[in-house]
């Protein structure tokens, strides 16, 4: 609770001073885009506007993000970051559309630019100001992995590069006496509008679930796989409630030999040992036993293992066990999202290993390979 109450901390800390910063920007953008009569400056000037209403919805969204679970969300409210995540990318592409109708009515009905030197400099300030405050602010957001402040420091450097733009153009206009204006301000929104696209298909993204962090599914296998009963760790399956808040499930195999009672304290151990080092709460462990007492058992997994990783698109197979009383084999195996027809992988596994056991029933289960590594 304290390490998510000062990282709430130093995500609001952040969009505070994002917020001064923008505002004080396009205080004075707008005041030089009007009179100097710069269309591109007084874009600029809006979209400094749209990214201090960014920060405020951060802390908005950090704050209802932070609720306590109760009866009707018992898995917290997390997810509300990736929601203020989602209104600054549409905030973002509404203003690459609003400026663009801008610039569009510039070029169709151009005016003439009346730069001054205290303007550019200015300017050239602000190119500086939002460089430091994006590279802050981005690099904040990844130590605190919140998507909110990584859309806010993207959009704030890619300001930096449309401020620059605007000295750019103005250069041109003083130079060679040629107005860039509006088709610099034309070609500045389509950027705008790109990056909020891009934003927008980031966070609706993590909203409908992506497969879990490979390095983070390594990483609790491992700590799970240090335990001397643990022969294997598989189908680990995990939902995200917001960033850093995960709940799952996985299977562990374990020798036949272990009793009711010992199982029992290995899952509790298990559990406590991997919230307190990956910050994942396992709601639930599924067990499975491995034959250690039949030679011939031990054999057929072998070879039942052997036909399987042969077919294409099949990653792994576990959870083999093999019954002479009850004469079954059961065992599951993971299938890639790269085969083309799951149900004809299962059929052509089933098909080669009932072949290899003709007298067995076999009992196949085929998982999905959630975070499983090929």
């Amino acid at each position: 609770m304290k390490e998510t109450d000062n990282r709430n901390k130093v995500i609001v800390r952040t969009s505070v001073i994002g917020i001064i910063a923008n505002v004080f920007l396009a205080a004075f953008k707008a005041v030089i885009g009007l009179t100097t009569n710069s269309i591109a400056i007084v874009m600029d000037a809006v979209n400094n506007i749209s990214d201090a209403a960014s920060s405020v919805i951060t802390i908005i969204g950090t704050k209802l993000a932070g609720k306590e679970p109760n009866k009707k969300h018992p898995f917290g409210y997390g997810r509300i970051e990736y929601l203020s995540a989602m209104i600054i990318s549409i905030l973002v592409l509404y203003a690459g559309v609003t400026a663009f109708i801008e610039s569009v009515k510039k070029i169709i009905h151009p005016e003439q630019p009346d730069y001054s030197v205290v303007s550019l400099i200015i300017v050239a300030v602000a190119v500086l100001v939002k460089i430091i405050l994006g590279l802050f602010v981005k690099s904040t957001g990844k130590k605190v992995n919140s998507d909110s402040l990584v859309n806010s420091g993207s959009d704030a450097l890619l300001d930096s590069i449309i401020s620059a733009s605007t000295l750019a153009a103005a250069a041109i206009f003083l130079i060679f006496h040629v107005s860039l204006e509006a088709w610099l301000g034309a070609i500045i929104a389509l950027v705008i509008i790109k990056s909020g696209f891009e934003m927008l298909k980031e966070t609706l993204s993590k909203i409908l679930g992506e497969r879990v962090d490979a390095e983070l599914a390594r990483d609790i296998k491992k700590t799970i796989l240090d335990y001397e009963e643990v022969n294997g760790v598989y189908d680990l399956v995990m939902h995200n409630y917001g960033p850093d808040s995960y709940n799952g499930s996985v299977h562990i195999e374990v020798p036949d030999t272990l009793s009711a009672d010992d199982l029992d304290k290995l899952l509790r151990k298990i559990q406590v040992n991997v919230y307190k080092t990956h910050n994942v709460i396992l709601t639930a462990i599924g067990v499975y036993s491995y034959n250690t007492k039949d030679p011939e058992a031990v054999e057929a997994r072998k070879k039942v293992n052997e036909i399987v990783s042969e077919i294409p698109n099949v990653i792994q197979m576990h959870g083999f066990y093999l019954d002479k009383a009850e004469k079954t084999v059961r065992f599951d195996f993971v299938v890639s999202f790269d085969a083309k027809d799951r149900s004809e992988v299962y059929k052509e596994v089933c098909s080669k290993v009932q072949s290899e056991f003709p007298d067995f029933k076999l009992q196949v289960t085929m998982d999905t390979d959630f975070s499983e590594e090929e």
